[in-house]
């Protein structure tokens, strides 16, 4: 028996594969599903078993695609009507030759969630692990805000699948979640990818709860819910399209213009600064490693996408990024860059950026500027600059009538990253004076600014 793990960096998804010498299961594959076929083509074996957890919010499941390449059968849990694969019941065991593998229900983050257990019969009758989904994480518990007309009921739902379900497979079990620290399915998961039943019974803080405490933890809880979030349960519960990754075709610039002129969305995927040095009137910027977390805020489904990159940008990790969250329509991508686009003569605008040390003592003069501080309620209440106006990223198009326009925008987050998505909306939106604090408060704890909570 061999187990491997994957990775998805941006979206924190893990997946993983469970097998032998002749056979091979995939639980909660990602949508890009040529690390599994390329797993098993070179350990000599067939992928007969793909099992999802539940249905995700966050990403477009591979599950559909992967079984229509391999002849593999899709399980999933039944409180659910799914329109692909096959239900599984509360306690049904799969065999295989070194392992089996048993399904149990594990309701709180969705009705219809299940955990899969490992056993090894030739070495005893406890639990090797648990594949726990969004159930259980390493430092954490999965969100149960999806149900807000339920909230104590599948709140309470979670506490009994974790403590009558999961932990009473014991100590020794080695735990195997569906997400890791930076997903947007927890909030407190450790920054680790090792860990066990026993381990998280004596330290994960959501474990030393009683039930009602647990309770009223869940349901105080403050999470944000994309609005792509509803695309990807659609995507999801009727069986994503058997789309293959996007191949975004080269571009001149006034061919860009064209496209652009015709409602196509141009997102640029550089860093901050080199967004900030100069960009293409009108472009969002989303760089190409918060694609993950924001693109599913910001960018439309029905429009055609153009990527504008330089030649440290990977286009191809942009394209799966995106296409992991459900965009297929990524179309072009600007050839030769932002440089391409200077050289044509066309119009370009640029975006000052402001020092963390300059933008503390213009606070502490008195200058009349809105601080636009576009981080997470949580991160802003554990500390902020003074007068800082607090706008989360993904609400701030549709609250753009609340930032005064005749005052100079200084926009503001962790360390200048998502400041620059802001910065490129207000821009989009007509604001002339827009000025991005590059390091953000990272930069301002260093320098010992005046941070208050």
């Amino acid at each position: 028996m061999y187990l491997e793990k994957f990775k998805s960096k941006g979206l924190a998804h893990i997946s993983y594969i469970i097998g032998n010498d002749t056979e091979m299961a995939v639980i909660d594959p990602k949508r890009d599903i040529e690390d599994y076929i390329y797993t098993a083509s070179m350990k000599g074996v067939k992928i007969t078993h793909i099992f999802e957890t539940h249905r995700n919010e966050d990403y477009v499941i591979g599950s559909v695609p992967l079984a229509a390449r391999t002849g593999a059968q899709i399980w999933h849990g039944s409180k659910l009507p799914f329109e692909y694969g096959n239900m599984v019941e509360d306690g049904q065991v799969f065999e295989f030759a070194e392992f089996k593998l048993k399904v149990i229900n594990t309701p709180g983050h969705t009705d219809e969630s299940i955990s899969i257990v490992i056993y090894d019969p030739q070495f005893g009758d406890e639990a090797v692990g648990v594949f726990t989904g969004d159930a259980l994480f390493i430092g954490d518990v999965g969100r149960t805000d999806f149900f807000p007309e339920r909230a104590a009921e599948v709140a309470g739902n979670l506490y009994d699948s974790i403590f009558k379900r999961l932990l009473p497979l014991g100590d020794q079990a080695l735990l195997f979640p569906a997400h890791g620290a930076g997903s947007v399915c927890g909030s407190g998961m450790a920054n680790r990818d090792i860990s066990s039943l026993g381990y998280e019974r004596k330290f994960n803080p959501m474990l030393q709860l009683s039930r009602e405490e647990f309770i009223s933890n869940k349901t105080s809880e403050h999470h944000y819910k994309p609005p792509y979030f509803s695309k990807m349960e659609q995507y999801n519960l009727k069986g994503p399209n058997a789309v293959t990754v996007p191949d975004p075709q080269p571009i001149s610039p006034n061919q860009l213009n064209d496209a652009f002129s015709c409602g196509s969305q141009v997102v640029d995927i550089r860093p901050p600064e080199a967004f900030a040095g100069a960009f293409i009137p009108g472009s969002i910027s989303i760089p190409s490693n918060m694609l993950p977390v924001y693109a599913g805020w910001l960018l439309s489904y029905d429009k055609d996408i153009i990527l504008v990159g330089d030649e440290n940008t990977c286009l191809n990790t942009a394209v799966i990024n995106l296409y992991r969250i459900g965009y297929e329509r990524v179309k072009y991508f600007l050839h030769g860059g932002i440089h391409s686009w200077e050289t044509s003569g066309s119009k370009y605008d640029h975006l000052k950026g402001i020092f963390a040390g300059d933008l503390a003592q213009r606070i502490e003069s008195g200058d009349d500027l809105t601080i636009l501080d576009v981080r997470k309620k949580e991160e802003f209440t554990k500390g902020h600059l003074p007068g800082a106006q607090h706008i989360f990223l993904g609400y701030l198009p549709d609250q753009l009538d609340k930032i005064q326009r005749d005052k100079t925008v200084v926009t503001f987050c962790g360390s200048g990253r998502r400041a620059i998505i802001a910065a490129s909306i207000l821009k989009n939106a007509g604001f002339e004076h827009v000025n991005n604090c590059f390091g953000s408060i990272a930069a301002c704890r260093k320098l010992d600014c005046n941070i208050i909570s």
